[in-house]
Formats: C-alpha cells, sequence, structure tokens
C-alpha cells in the first residue's frame, strides 16, 4: 500500500508540473543549443521525440522516462558537423539497478574560430571562440509493466569570448505502451530552469533569462502484419505563436485571407502574418519508420513544418524540413546515421555509435 502511495504521489507531482509548463508564458530565453538532436536517431526524427521507446538510450534525452532494459550498459558517441565550421559532440551511458535506471550524458558545441573585427568592420587578424557545454543526469523509474516516469538534472556552461554564463535545468516525464508495443504515448516537460550567471554584469540590470521551456506529447503505432510504424510529435505546446520579430514586426495569426487582394496578403505575410492552420503545423513533427519485426535495421524519413517554413528560401528548391536516417544493429553495436538540410546549400551530417558494454565484456 505504501509502495502505491508513493507511485500516486510521484505521478501527481509530475502531472502539476505538466500543468505549469502548459501555462507558462512565452518570453526571451538562453541556450537555444538545446534543442539541438543529439544522435542521429533523434535526427532522423524530427529533431525531437517523446514516445519511441527502441532501445536507443539517447531517447531519455528529450524524455527521461525512456530508459528500459535494452539501455544497461550502454555507452553512446554521436558526432555532427553544423554550417560553417560548427562541431557538435555528445557521449551518453546508462546503468541500471533493478526498477530504477539511470544514465549520464555530455554534450559540447563547438562554434568554431571568429574573427575580431573593429567598429568599421575591418578585421585585426586576431581569433576568439565560444563553446556550449550541457550535463545530464537522468533517472528513470519502471511503474508497472506499461508505465514509466522519470527526470533529469541539467547544468549548463556556455562560454563567449570572454563573457561566460551557467545555468540549471530539469526534464521530468512519463511513457505508456501496449503489452506487444504496438502503440506508444510519451509526456515530456523539458528546460525547466534558469540562468544562475548571466553573460553580462550584474550591474548592467538584464533579467536573468529562462531557458527554452517545451511541453512534447508524442505517439506512434506499429503496424502488425508490415514493417511500418508511423508517429507524431507536438512540440511547444505551452505557447501557441511560435513566430518571431522580423524587421521590427512580430509573427502574426490570421484566422482567414478572405477579402484580401494578393498584393494585401503579400504585404501581411512580409509583416510575418501566417494563417491559423500554418502555425498548428509548426507544432507537429511526423514520422515513418520502417522496421522490420528482427529490428536490425531501421529507415526513417520525418518532416518538421517549423523547419520548413523558417528556413526554406522562397522562390528556390530544398528539402527544409525533411529528415532522412538509417540504422543497423548488431550484437554488440548500433551504428546510426542521419541527414538534413537545413537550408539551400547547408546540410547537416550526423553519425552515432552505440556500444553495448555488457555484451563487450563476455
Amino acid at each position: 500500500m505504501l509502495l502505491k502511495t508513493k507511485h500516486i504521489l510521484l505521478s501527481a507531482g509530475l502531472w502539476t508540473m505538466f500543468a505549469i509548463g502548459a501555462y507558462a508564458q512565452a518570453g526571451s530565453n538562453a541556450f537555444a543549443f538545446m534543442s539541438f538532436p543529439a544522435s542521429a536517431r533523434l535526427n532522423s526524427l524530427g529533431g525531437t521525440n517523446v514516445s519511441l521507446e527502441d532501445g536507443e538510450m539517447s531517447m531519455a534525452l528529450c524524455n527521461p522516462s525512456m530508459l528500459s532494459d535494452k539501455t544497461h550498459m550502454n555507452l553512446e558517441l554521436g558526432y555532427s558537423y553544423y554550417m560553417s565550421g560548427m562541431n557538435f559532440a555528445s557521449a551518453m551511458y546508462s546503468h541500471n539497478y533493478k526498477e530504477n535506471r539511470f544514465a549520464f550524458a555530455v554534450h559540447f558545441l563547438d562554434y568554431g574560430k571568429m574573427q575580431y573585427a573593429d567598429e568599421y568592420g575591418n578585421r585585426t587578424g586576431l581569433t576568439f571562440g565560444a563553446r556550449d557545454m550541457l550535463f545530464d543526469l537522468i533517472y528513470t523509474r519502471q511503474l508497472g509493466e506499461y508505465f514509466r516516469v522519470g527526470a533529469s538534472l541539467k547544468p549548463i556552461y556556455s562560454i563567449y569570448e570572454s563573457y561566460s554564463s551557467f545555468a540549471l535545468g530539469a526534464d521530468v516525464g512519463a511513457h505508456f505502451q501496449t503489452k506487444d508495443k504496438s502503440f506508444q504515448l510519451g509526456l515530456s516537460l523539458q528546460n525547466i530552469g534558469w540562468q544562475l550567471k548571466k553573460f553580462h554584469r550584474e550591474s548592467d540590470g538584464g533579467k536573468r533569462q529562462m531557458l527554452p521551456l517545451n511541453l512534447q506529447l508524442g505517439l506512434n503505432y506499429k503496424f502488425a502484419h508490415a514493417p511500418i510504424r508511423i508517429g507524431m510529435t507536438i512540440h511547444n505546446i505551452q505557447r501557441w505563436n511560435l513566430g518571431y520579430e522580423r524587421s521590427g514586426n512580430s509573427t502574426y495569426v490570421l484566422g482567414s485571407k478572405k477579402g484580401m487582394t494578393s498584393e494585401e496578403w503579400q504585404l501581411a505575410q512580409d509583416n510575418g502574418a501566417v494563417m491559423w492552420y500554418d502555425m498548428l503545423f509548426r507544432h507537429t513533427i511526423f514520422f515513418l519508420d520502417i522496421v522490420p519485426k528482427s529490428e536490425k535495421f531501421y529507415l526513417t524519413l520525418s518532416y518538421n513544418h517549423r523547419h520548413r517554413a523558417e528556413l526554406a528560401l522562397k522562390d528556390q528548391r530544398s528539402l527544409a524540413g525533411f529528415a532522412i536516417g538509417a540504422g543497423v544493429n548488431v550484437k554488440k553495436a548500433r551504428i546510426g546515421a542521419a541527414f538534413t538540410q537545413y537550408t539551400k546549400g547547408q546540410y547537416v551530417f550526423q553519425v552515432s555509435l552505440t556500444l553495448d558494454i555488457n555484451e563487450l565484456m563476455k
């Protein structure tokens, strides 16, 4: 009875935090790099996923309830090359103890060398660097056969030239799956926290910025007689308008363009207007997974409409918003690769390697 009471209290606490996140007001935030996918698998799924539990340890970075029996004593290494010389690397290890699962991860983003210039734009020949670091301490608890909850603590450190900042964040999550794993449902509230040390001096009077809060709901379904899984992730539920400041005008949503001339509609678009259904789809990511029953490999295609809407260039064809990835599973290792195009001429390649330490030691 005592154990059941603890489970009820823990679940109630998690749902209370979800509710707080859902009603949080959108505002300025720092550490936007936290939204970068930390593995090829996440990249192939559109950048984030909170419902797909398939033994991929990096899923717990989006939903801390995703550690499982399959992730025990796994070591995952990831690397991706971004545009303009940016390099992103990560390492993650997981260990289970009875019904408790633990993981530790570190992520490092190097923006490359940048050149100093004077007030007239003349380069001085000197360079400086900029780096972000994120640590993840993750805990998952199994509650019965089909339900799990989890939480993580995330210290974050950034240094840009001579300016540095430190923040502390946390995630909470829950996951449900049917007995045959054909249907999975996940819910996660990411990046609860603030800066503890600002980039600028305290005398500047600036406020400590929030982390990029993100409430996500995801689901997926695997067909019984076909090697196909389909799914979707709804992100930033706590914030309807995902627009941003552009030329002094905020993006705004139109219910209808009825009665507007083509010139008026073009002017409205230039000033940041989007239709309500466009904004709705900016919250969604869709994916298609081809996975045989043996689960020896996967092939994934995803579409992120927000990436498409914000990164695709007008009158130029590109694959912005689309991502594709593939992976091979063997007894002792798992290798994954993903490719996505942010905008015309700017590609991101990402590779991941997961080693089963338990199998390697046999």
